[in-house]
């Protein structure tokens, strides 16, 4: 079972049922107890009605011996009763014809038997007192009355009483069996209810739109579900932001693309046209724009990667001067090509936990970066610098550098200070920004000792690795 309301109702319906059973099992011990307690007082004052008033004596039967002593009390009667009043209710001799029947014995002080209601001796004589005692292969509660000139015994057989208790148990139980349906019923409409505005709360989910993402109100659920209605719209809130983001990014990816797409078209036509000394130069000028419009292509696609869920990632331990080393290594012709001299100025041996691709991104696009707004002539140094629980990230050159006041508006997509200049997209910075973010690291912008821009980026060192 699944289902909330299926288990509230097997574990309250389950706790009913041994509830009941305990109960039934207490009622019927208090219920036999006090049935005997009464029973056993009704022997009582049989013993003393016999002591106060005295019995007749019965008429004589043929071929029987006189009795010596009055005749039985009837199991009902709270006096002595007449024996006389009918011959069979005298008693035959026989203890099992008198099952459930009171055996009335008189004994004198001296433990002589004088009377019996039954023509065997019955139960022996006991001391005084309630006595429960074994006589002809059955159990049988005997009271004992002594007086000045006599001892009262009256007596009844254990499984008679039994017997007689057993015809009121049924009833005893209709009325517990009347509460443990009710209560069953009540169970089950109080956790309908109860559940009814989880219900609710699933059919106001369920007729939503997609676009419908706004959140769902928490003031009249239970304070129960209060945390999960919380929750939810917390999940709505980022789903929204990331569905914004992801609008945004198809809308600024548009417009970004419409630009190099419509250069490479209209040098296509120049090339078409062109004479064979322009066509040259139209073909180089096409060559410019296919590889602007790739670059914007695969930053996209490292944005898109960027986003939440977007790939699964296996963070490990890196290191850090390695993947320094290769980016240097791999950028250097690009470096040459526009005369800039790229080194790496400092290469501490260093890890940070992280996602190795993710790193690399973001130290291609730091490099990259500076060598696109570099003159030709000046430097770019590469950094890895590691302190006892940090190492950072340093990318540094001799360029124009950044106005402080653009500094964090240049770490947003598709933000160019110099909208004249087509060799960038506006991306590197937002790339490197939310790589640093989702790795627990700090980015700051700054002014580099040769007058260009310095961007640092720090994270926790690894732990495992001792440097």
């Amino acid at each position: 079972m699944k289902g909330i309301r299926q288990r509230l109702l097997i574990w309250q319906i389950t706790a009913l049922v041994i509830t009941g059973v305990l109960a039934s099992v207490l009622t019927y011990q208090m219920a036999w107890s006090g049935f005997n307690r009464v029973r056993d007082y009704g022997l009582q004052q049989i013993a003393y009605s016999v002591v106060r008033h005295g019995v007749r004596t019965p008429p004589t039967k043929p071929n029987a011996p006189p009795p010596t002593a009055p005749a039985a009390e009837p199991a009902t009667g709270a006096s002595a009763a007449t024996p006389s009043e009918s011959d069979d209710d005298a008693g035959s001799g026989d203890p099992a014809e008198d099952l459930g029947q009171f055996v009335s014995q008189i004994w004198s002080p001296k433990g002589k038997l004088i009377y019996s209601s039954i023509d065997d001796t019955g139960p022996p004589l006991q001391e005084a007192g309630m006595h429960i005692v074994d006589w002809d292969g059955e159990s049988w509660r005997v009271y004992t009355l002594p007086d000045r000139n006599q001892v009262v015994q009256v007596a009844v057989s254990a499984a008679g009483r039994a017997n007689r208790f057993s015809a009121m148990v049924p009833w005893l139980l209709v009325p517990l069996a009347l509460l443990v349906l009710v209560l069953a019923l009540l169970n089950h409409t109080t956790v309908t209810r109860a559940l009814a505005p989880l219900d609710a709360l699933g059919r106001d989910i369920g007729r939503r739109e997609v676009s419908q993402l706004h959140a769902v109100q928490t003031q009249s659920l239970p304070e129960e579900l209060v945390p999960l209605g919380e929750a939810l719209n917390q999940l709505l809130a980022r789903v929204e932001a990331l569905l914004s983001g992801q609008r945004r990014l198809l809308a600024d990816a548009a417009h970004e693309l419409n630009t190099p797409l419509a250069a490479i078209k209209l040098q296509a036509q120049l090339a078409r046209r062109a004479t064979e000394q322009q066509r040259e130069a139209a073909l180089d000028e096409l060559d410019q724009g296919i590889e602007r419009a790739t670059h914007l292509v695969a930053q996209l696609l490292q944005m898109a990667r960027l986003e939440p869920e977007a790939r699964e990632r296996e963070p490990t331990a890196v290191r850090v001067d390695n993947l320094a080393a290769r980016v240097v290594a791999a950028l250097s012709a690009q470096a040459e090509a526009r005369d800039i001299d790229l080194g790496l100025e400092r290469s501490d041996v260093a890890e940070v936990w992280g996602d190795a691709p993710d790193l690399r991104a973001l130290l291609d696009n730091l490099v990259e970066n500076a060598l696109r707004h570099a003159p030709p002539g000046s430097r770019v140094d590469v950094k890895v610098e590691k302190t006892d629980q940090t190492v950072a990230l340093e990318v540094s050159d001799n360029g124009p550098g950044i106005a402080p006041e653009d500094r964090e508006r240049v770490l947003q997509r598709f933000v160019r200070l110099n909208p004249q200049d087509s060799t960038g997209s506006g991306l590197g910075l937002a790339i490197v920004a939310r790589i640093v973010e989702q790795h627990g690291g700090t980015l700051t912008l700054t002014d580099s000792p040769a007058g260009g821009l310095r961007v640092r980026a720090v994270f926790a060192a690894h732990p495992g690795h001792s440097g």
